[in-house]
C-alpha cells in the first residue's frame, strides 16, 4: 500500500491564506512557521512571537487568520505535519527525554487525552453516529497500527446493532470494498501521521458515487479533507516512533457511545442476540467432548 507525504508546510499553510494575505506582524509569524517548523512545532506561543518580534497576540490573531481558533489549535496541526515528515527513527530521536519511556508515555496520552476533551466537537460526532444509523452500510478505512482503531470501531458498531465493516487488509480488500459502495453507504478514512494514497483515492472515489465520507486524523491533509464532510482531528503523537492509539481509541468509544444512543431500541435487541448467542457458544465450551 503507497504511502504519499503529507502536504509541505508551505504548500498547506499558504493555502490557509486568507484572499488578502498577512501583512506586517502577521506575515512576520507565517514566514516564522515557514523558515523554522521544528521550532514552531515544539515551541511556545511567547517564543515564536520572540522569534518573530512580536508580542503574543500577534501570533494568535495570525493562528486565526489561518482558519483555527488560536495558537494551540494551530500549533497541534503543525506538529504533526512536522513528524510525518520524518522517518520513524527521526520521530524517536524528536522524543528522547529523561525519565522513564513508560512514564513519558502515560503523560503523553493523557496530555492527548485533555486536549481531546478540550477541543472535540461533540456535534461532529453526532453528525457520524446519525450517519451510520441511517446508512445501508458502513466502510471503515484504516491501515497500519490504526486498523486497531478501525477494527474496534467496528466490532462495538456491529454489536451495537449496525452493519460495519473495517477494511485493514490492505489494496485488494479495499479495492473490493469499493467496487460494491454506492450512494446511501458510509465511508469512514482514518489516517494518522503517514496518510496511505490508496485512502485518499477511496475517500475520492466514495465521495464521487454520493457516499458520505467522515475522517479521522491528526492532519487534515487537503486531499482527505476536500473529500469528507466532516474531519475529526484526533491527537496521535507518542513517545516512541510509532503514533500513540489512545485518543484514537477513546475517539472510536465515544462514537459507539453515541451510536448506540441514536435508537436504544435497535441497540437493545442487538445486544440480546448477541448475549444468546455467546451463551450458546459458552455451554458448547464446558461440555465435555466424547472420545
Amino acid at each position: 500500500m503507497t504511502e504519499r507525504a503529507t502536504d509541505s508546510f508551505e504548500d498547506w499553510l499558504r493555502a490557509r491564506l486568507p484572499g488578502r494575505g498577512l501583512r506586517g506582524k502577521a506575515a512576520a509569524v507565517l514566514e516564522v512557521l515557514l523558515s523554522q517548523p521544528r521550532r514552531a512545532s515544539f515551541g511556545s506561543a511567547g517564543e515564536l512571537a520572540q522569534i518573530a518580534g512580536v508580542n503574543v497576540a500577534t501570533v494568535t490573531r495570525t493562528a486565526q487568520a489561518l482558519g483555527f481558533a488560536g495558537w494551540p489549535a494551530l500549533q497541534q496541526e503543525l506538529r504533526a505535519r512536522y513528524l510525518s515528515s520524518l522517518s520513524a527513527g527521526q520521530v524517536a530521536a524528536e522524543h528522547r527525554g529523561t525519565g522513564s519511556p513508560s512514564s513519558r508515555s502515560l503523560r503523553r496520552d493523557l496530555d492527548s487525552l485533555a486536549l481531546l476533551n478540550r477541543r472535540v466537537d461533540e456535534g461532529a460526532l453526532l453528525t457520524i453516529a446519525e450517519a451510520i444509523a441511517g446508512a445501508r452500510r458502513t466502510v471503515i478505512v484504516a491501515d497500519g497500527s490504526y486498523a486497531a482503531v478501525g477494527l474496534a470501531l467496528a466490532h462495538n458498531a456491529r454489536l451495537a446493532g449496525y452493519p460495519v465493516a473495517a477494511v485493514t487488509a490492505g489494496d485488494a480488500e479495499l479495492a473490493n470494498a469499493m467496487s460494491a459502495i454506492q450512494a446511501g453507504d458510509v465511508l469512514i478514512a482514518i489516517s494518522f501521521w503517514r496518510l496511505y494514497e490508496s485512502t485518499v483515492l477511496a475517500a475520492n472515489e466514495a465521495r464521487s458515487r454520493g457516499v458520505r465520507v467522515f475522517a479521522l486524523t491528526d492532519a487534515a491533509s487537503p486531499a482527505l479533507a476536500g473529500a469528507a464532510e466532516v474531519v475529526v482531528m484526533v491527537p496521535a503523537e507518542g513517545e516512541a516512533f510509532f503514533p500513540s492509539l489512545t485518543a484514537g481509541m477513546a475517539v472510536a468509544q465515544a462514537l459507539v457511545t453515541q451510536l448506540a444512543a441514536v435508537d436504544p431500541a435497535r441497540t437493545g435487541a442487538s445486544i440480546e442476540a448477541a448475549e444468546a448467542m455467546w451463551a450458546k457458544f459458552a455451554l458448547l465450551h464446558r461440555r465435555p467432548t466424547s472420545t
